[in-house]
């Protein structure tokens, strides 16, 4: 058997909060991506409905494309695609909510949405 520090057990536990405290952070980056994704993505289909008329047809075949191209990525159902919409709809011009609802996951901004 091999020698032990006694602080050893002080020392690991330290570790093991900062590797914990990374992936939190990375999760909260990765959150933070996905919303400003949508929101983008919302922004951009919210204006072109309104600028070309887009209506359900085309959302599906962008859709179907974005599936497509990146297999094994979920999120880009139609459905979802008009919910990015609906969420940027929703706050584009709430300038205090904007950047909050933001820091919400996918999920529970969808389920406010709904319920509003």
């Amino acid at each position: 058997m091999s020698f032990v520090p006694a602080d050893y057990p002080q020392f690991l536990t330290a570790i093991k909060q900062r590797v914990r405290a990374a992936q939190y952070q990375a999760l909260q980056a990765v959150n933070r991506e996905q919303l400003q994704l949508y929101w983008d993505l919302g922004q951009l289909i919210a204006e072109r409905r309104q600028q070309a008329g887009w209506g359900k047809k085309i959302v599906e075949t962008l859709a179907h494309d974005l599936q497509t191209e990146f297999v094994g990525l979920s999120g880009f159902s139609a459905s979802n695609l008009w919910r990015m919409r609906a969420f940027y709809l929703a706050y584009a011009h709430e300038e205090i909510l904007a950047p909050l609802v933001r820091e919400l996951g996918w999920s529970l901004n969808v389920a406010i949405l709904e319920k509003t």
